[in-house]
């Protein structure tokens, strides 16, 4: 990777982005993407929206998102201790013990999620953490003095882990789900513009907010563009570390390429020119299948308006949900290429539909 792409990559990742308070995020984001587009815009709630060949009728769109997982501040006791809600699939297996960065109005406030010792928990007490007995503690020792550092109920937490290259091929860090996708989708702009590739449609990068809790951001921005043709990118669940089981989960491995999906809400011809690329660029690839949903922002594009083709083109990854979420560096080259190649085979006005 250039050095210019994995400095964006490693602060772009490493700046917070929770769900529903991504703006920092998206202004790194469009900042880098600038120089690779003809113009952009930025709806209501923060999806940012960046657009070749604007005046082009038939639309093609490349989406990622951009939220986080984090937690809001749910109550205060008498002695200063925090108790929390989810925003978004949090896991508060993974919390005790861990620091974070409490976001308020006068700055980021340190805290940490306590937890009993072992020497002293009682049997019934000796159970896996709950959203409801997991607490933050920051240094205070009454609500009076948490509120005085600007903490209050609504407060946004998120973990402070950052990025960390591991064995020289992996990316490790907290939201890799799914920034990476938005640096990947920006990767995708940069190599059209310096490649000098001119499409003969209106390409829209699209870094969407609110995919966490319901793929929100995604079901505003589709009625907005109203599309012809959504290809999105996601994580998807690498299944060769413990505890899985193939025979449900699939059989996907981190390093052995994209991740093509097949499932209702994938639009066959679409996938099928995807697969195509991969063959015809030599891009590994790998299949899984989805049920009624793929649970990414490809449900929210394929029925939206009169009915999208969009296809989801996966990125495998370790231990999501968690702060060492963990991706190959291969896996995040090929991703992006797949994609690119995938635009150079679309044509003005491409019919996917089944038959006509």
């Amino acid at each position: 990777m250039r050095k210019e792409s994995f400095d964006f990559l490693q602060r772009y990742l490493n700046n917070a982005s929770p769900t529903g308070f991504e703006k920092e995020g998206q202004k790194l984001w469009l900042e880098y993407l600038k120089p690779y587009i003809d113009e952009y815009f930025v709806d209501t709630y923060g999806t940012v929206v960046g657009v070749v060949n604007p005046e082009a009728k038939y639309k093609v769109v490349i989406e990622a998102h951009a939220d986080e997982i984090s937690y809001f501040v749910n109550y205060i006791t008498k002695e200063g201790y925090i108790y929390l809600r989810r925003n978004g699939g949090s896991d508060a297996l993974v919390a005790p013990s861990k620091r974070v960065n409490i976001h308020t109005d006068k700055g980021i406030v340190k805290a940490i999620f306590g937890w009993p010792a072992i020497h002293v928990r009682k049997v019934e007490q000796d159970k896996a953490p709950t959203i409801e007995t997991i607490y933050l503690d920051c240094g205070a020792s009454s609500q009076k003095e948490v509120e005085e550092m600007g903490i209050h109920v609504g407060s946004v937490v998120t973990f402070e882990d950052e990025f960390m290259v591991m064995n020289d091929k992996f990316y490790v860090g907290r939201a890799l789900d799914n920034r990476v996708g938005g640096f990947m989708i920006a990767e995708v702009a940069r190599m059209l513009k310096e490649n000098n590739k001119k499409l003969p449609f209106g390409l829209y990068i699209v870094n969407a907010v609110q995919e966490e809790i319901g793929l929100r951001g995604a079901e505003m921005v589709a009625h907005r563009i109203n599309p012809d043709v959504a290809i999105i990118t996601d994580v998807t669940h690498d299944t060769q570390s413990p505890m899985y089981e193939k025979k449900t989960a699939g059989d996907l491995h981190c390093g052995k390429g994209p991740v093509i999906t097949y499932g209702p809400a994938v639009q066959n011809n679409l996938r099928d020119l995807i697969i195509k690329s991969a063959q015809e660029a030599d891009i590994p690839f790998q299949r899984a299948a989805a049920t009624r949903a793929t649970g990414t922002d490809t449900d929210a594009f394929a029925y939206s308006g009169s009915g999208v083709a969009a296809a989801l083109i996966s990125l495998p990854l370790k231990y999501m949900h968690t702060t060492v979420e963990t991706v190959h560096a291969e896996d995040v080259d090929n991703v992006t290429k797949l994609i690119y190649e995938t635009l150079l085979r679309i044509e003005d006005g491409h019919d996917f539909r089944y038959f006509s």
